[in-house]
């Protein structure tokens, strides 16, 4: 197969920040994606409906001319987060989802949830209206070793919530171990969870093996060549409960490239000719749709995009920038470490 054409895909965990990285990074994700969940930890966080509000009219401000990209908003749960402004920001079509970070588990997480039973009030309301809580499911306990951290978030938190409040609607983002990949397959009903594109591609080795590598670093942390095998499985297996969820993260090169650097791959530029790639691989181009176009949409309600989008696959390697300026300063974007020949037209 040389050609593929497919329904326009939606990104259904993207972050895009502010001001100058927003404006730089934006117009990528809008180039191939029609729609995208979009990640609430800024700084100072999403966490009403007025602040929703507010961020959806910067990224709206901040696309492209002529540029159709509908931004699906989302809540940064906390401790303080009332169950009616969250109910009125369901009601008014804004919020599409909530998101629940564990206190310090990822970028602009300090103001997290410590205690689930603190936020019991807002998850009880959302099971009642239907609205998705996607969770960053790793713990934070320093004890733990960060490879088992999600693993062990699904013991700890994620399988007694469920237990607590079946009806709710539960995201497991970015999952990255066979152990999550297993928990969502088992799931009867109102669990679902997003696959990122470097998840696919990376395991452990490509950060640590021969130097460490900070444009590889990403949280949840990339693991053993085993999971990685078991994201691809899933991702490539059709089953509705997995679609696509880029995580696209982007830092710029100086916030990497140092003592401590932050966490976060950006691939909103290189996504789909990624996933081609590994759709191709392992024999999948057929099923390329269901997880890029269809899933999300089905799990979250939606209806699918009308409009379509078509890969070629070129004979010669598709020549991308390996860095690009957002007015923020350099981002490095992701590179593959293998020759990307499917190129979007």
């Amino acid at each position: 197969m040389n050609e593929l054409t497919i329904r326009r895909p939606d990104d259904w965990h993207l972050h895009l920040r502010d001001g100058a990285m927003l404006k730089g990074v934006l117009p990528f994700s809008a180039a191939h994606f029609a729609r995208a969940i979009i990640m609430p930890n800024l700084v100072p966080p999403v966490v009403t409906v007025a602040d929703a509000q507010s961020y959806r009219a910067r990224i709206l401000d901040s696309l492209p001319d002529g540029v159709d990209f509908e931004p699906l908003m989302t809540l940064y749960l906390t401790e303080a987060t009332s169950p009616d402004d969250v109910a009125a920001g369901h009601e008014s079509g804004l919020i599409k989802a909530v998101k629940l970070y564990p206190a310090g588990a990822t970028t602009n997480s300090d103001s997290g949830v410590k205690s689930i039973d603190r936020v019991m009030p807002v998850l009880e309301r959302m099971a009642a209206m239907g609205l998705p809580l996607c969770v960053h499911g790793e713990v934070t306990d320093a004890s733990v070793d960060i490879f088992d951290r999600e693993a062990v978030f699904i013991e700890r938190v994620l399988a007694p919530l469920r237990e607590r409040v079946p009806d709710l609607k539960i995201v497991m983002e970015h999952v990255t171990t066979k152990d999550g990949v297993d928990y969502v397959a088992s799931a009867e009903r109102n669990l679902a969870a997003t696959i990122t594109t470097h998840h696919l591609i990376i395991n452990r080795n490509a950060i640590l093996a021969g130097g460490i590598r900070p444009h590889y670093y990403c949280l949840p942390v990339a693991k053993r060549e085993t999971h990685r095998q078991a994201l691809r499985a899933a991702a490539t297996s059709g089953d509705r409960r997995f679609f696509l969820g880029t995580d696209s993260a982007p830092h710029v090169d100086p916030s990497k490239e140092c003592g401590c650097g932050c966490a976060g791959i950006f691939t909103a530029i290189n996504t789909l000719s990624c996933l081609a790639h590994v759709f191709e691989e392992e024999r999948a181009l057929d099923r390329l749709e269901a997880f890029t176009s269809l899933n999300g949409p089905a799990y979250y309600g939606l209806p699918v995009n009308s409009a379509t989008v078509t890969l070629k696959r070129l004979p010669e390697p598709i020549r991308l920038p390996g860095k690009i300026d957002t007015g923020a300063g350099p981002v490095t974007v992701f590179d593959p470490m293998f020759a990307l020949h499917w190129q979007v037209c």
